[in-house]
């Protein structure tokens, strides 16, 4: 019998904010906090507009033996780790897959993607490819994939291997229950205890930003606006407080 360890998760409250911050400038505050480098580089979204956050389910795929593992896509069922992420999933989860960038295997078909969206899950992340990609398209995930594919998951080259143990997705470690924000611009890996510090560094970051557009849109100076000069802050504190409270 095949047992796959579930996850922790943060509160869904901290999902959904670093959802509203978005990608671009989750990766670059976190730059800023010293993690150099939190974007899953390779996987784009096909979802286009799509923007969610939530916790990694992770999955492990390595290189297929063939006197190891069985051909065949209906062969065991249950002992197919692919099935036992999806099993732990709950609502605002996201599975991110190492599937090492194979462009062969379809790592999920539209049946499991079904499945993993009538359990809530908000998105998956792979390195590497599905299968059934128009119908995936049409269920309201979140899909960043590197591309599409016929075949199924262990037709080929890989073979999943392990359920939420760290990974490398893109090249970006990944612990399960980190926090990943996806949006067009690409999925980033926020790890969970820097999470808070990260929003409230953001949600400020945000608001400046908020303010900066606006004056830009107006022809204002560039170099007052954009990042926001210390000459230009009163004026931006000033607008702040006539916004009232978030």
């Amino acid at each position: 019998m095949v047992e796959t360890h579930d996850i922790v998760r943060p509160p869904a409250e901290l999902s959904a904010a670093l959802a509203a911050i978005g990608s671009a400038t989750a990766s670059a505050e976190l730059s800023r906090m010293g993690i150099r480098s939190a974007f899953i580089q390779g996987p784009v979204s096909v979802t286009p507009g799509v923007r969610v956050a939530g916790p990694a389910l992770t999955l492990q795929f390595l290189p297929k033996r063939e006197d190891l593992y069985p051909v065949d896509e209906y062969a065991e069922p249950e002992k197919q780790l692919h099935r036992h992420v999806m099993y732990h999933t709950q609502p605002g989860d996201m599975i991110v897959v190492d599937a090492r960038g194979d462009m062969r295997s379809g790592v999920f078909g539209e049946m499991m993607l079904t499945y993993f969206k009538g359990r809530g899950g908000a998105g998956v992340v792979i390195d590497g490819c599905l299968r059934d990609i128009g119908q995936a398209k049409q269920l309201g995930l979140g899909l960043w994939i590197r591309g599409a594919t016929p075949n199924f998951h262990t037709q080929t080259d890989i073979v999943p291997t392990a359920v939420n143990v760290p990974v490398a997705c893109g090249g970006t470690l990944v612990e399960p229950g980190d926090i990943v924000v996806a949006d067009d611009d690409g999925a980033v890996v926020v790890p969970i205890k820097l999470a808070p510090t990260l929003l409230a560094v953001a949600q400020e970051h945000a608001e400046w930003e908020e303010f900066s557009r606006i004056r830009l849109a107006e022809g204002g100076d560039m170099r007052l606006y954009y990042p926001l000069s210390d000459e230009a802050r009163p004026e931006y504190e000033r607008w702040r407080a006539e916004q009232g409270p978030a």
